[in-house]
């Protein structure tokens, strides 16, 4: 399929209330994996402790074509003043390299306030090549592994594979 076409398929939701249906489904696989980012959305999201819904927050998920493909979000980064940290993003093995996880942090981007911020990132193991598409950059301080100084136009253009 042509990446116009995946582009076309792909949808995002943001994410408000309760998590997608099928985010069980989601999180058993990153546990299997050795993931549990999700456990740690899912708990914080019932007890109400993080909800994306300060100013510039946001949890989206992705869904390609009808399926629920991936999530992912943007909190405050309590270390940054004015600055953001993304957060407990995950796509279904089956769903890697199609631009989900890129649309859902552009999406993400596009919605902070002011034309430069500071986002950081604990980037999960493996991920690092992904996160370093989009321009992250290794910064292994405070608790993440990356930051991004970056317009969210940025992201708009492909990359190749990601």
């Amino acid at each position: 399929m042509a990446r116009g076409q995946a582009r076309r398929m792909i949808r995002l939701e943001r994410v408000v209330g309760s998590l997608p249906a099928d985010f069980p489904l989601l999180q058993a696989e990153a546990r299997a994996g050795g993931y549990k980012m999700l456990d740690t959305l899912a708990a914080e999201w019932t007890s109400g402790r993080t909800r994306f819904d300060r100013p510039g927050e946001a949890l989206y998920a992705a869904y390609y074509g009808a399926t629920f493909a991936a999530i992912g979000g943007l909190t405050v980064e309590r270390l940054v003043p004015g600055g953001f940290r993304m957060r407990r993003f995950y796509a279904f093995t089956a769903y890697r390299r199609a631009g989900i996880a890129r649309r859902i942090a552009a999406a993400l981007l596009d919605g902070i306030a002011g034309p430069r911020r500071i986002v950081t990132t604990n980037a999960a193991a493996g991920s690092e090549p992904f996160w370093e598409s989009l321009g992250f950059l290794p910064d292994r301080r405070n608790g993440w592994t990356h930051t991004l100084a970056a317009a969210a136009s940025d992201l708009n253009a492909p990359a190749a594979g990601v």
